[in-house]
């Protein structure tokens, strides 16, 4: 692992567990082992590196769903696949995740961070679902829906169960089992 990237690793586990106003760069060196300027040299400031730290852990999870919806034949197949890639990485990455949940544009942990970059690099996500639910209505799998809004909607229960998991005394992973089928059942033809 590179430098940069055991000073991003570093700042995601940190991100999660502090947030960013609890988060200092120092913190980040002292966590990556490297020296404190390294992390100014890499990442320039706080807010910079927080925004990369969530950016690529998004294009991180976007890649293992990419990959795992090769497999999908339709689109109401490709939505469930979405759905429990997505869950399943936020599990796999329990230490980190929080970085995403706490980056969210929509958070209050951090008002002051470029909300218009963030709320983009989300959109991504929502994205993917439209096309899969474009395809799914194309193939005849999925219902006639109104597509963004139902993104949306699959967007929102799927963060809304993660949050609920990693952040309420609710917090039970079945509740992950529960969202893919909630969400296949809405969305089927």
């Amino acid at each position: 692992m590179s430098k940069r990237d055991e000073i991003l690793a570093a700042a995601q586990a940190l991100f999660a567990e502090y947030g960013y106003a609890g988060t200092t760069m120092r913190m980040i060196a002292q966590r990556a082992g490297v020296a404190f300027g390294l992390v100014s040299h890499y990442f320039g400031n706080k807010e910079n590196l927080f925004l990369v730290a969530g950016h690529e852990m998004i294009d991180a999870v976007l890649e293992v769903i990419r990959r795992d919806m090769e497999r999908a034949r339709n689109g109401l197949e490709a939505v469930d696949i979405f759905v429990a890639s997505y869950l399943a990485y936020t599990l796999a990455h329990r230490e980190t995740f929080p970085t995403l949940i706490r980056c969210s544009p929509f958070s209050d942990d951090n008002p002051h961070l470029d909300r218009q970059k963030i709320g983009a690099k989300f959109g991504e996500l929502i994205e993917v679902i439209e096309r899969i639910l474009d395809r799914g209505i194309a193939d005849g799998t999925i219902a006639e829906v109104p597509v963004r809004d139902c993104a949306l909607m699959i967007y929102a229960a799927m963060v809304g169960a993660v949050r609920t998991v990693f952040l309420s005394p609710f917090g039970d992973p079945g509740l992950f089992h529960e969202t893919r089928r909630f969400v296949i059942r809405s969305v089927r033809a």
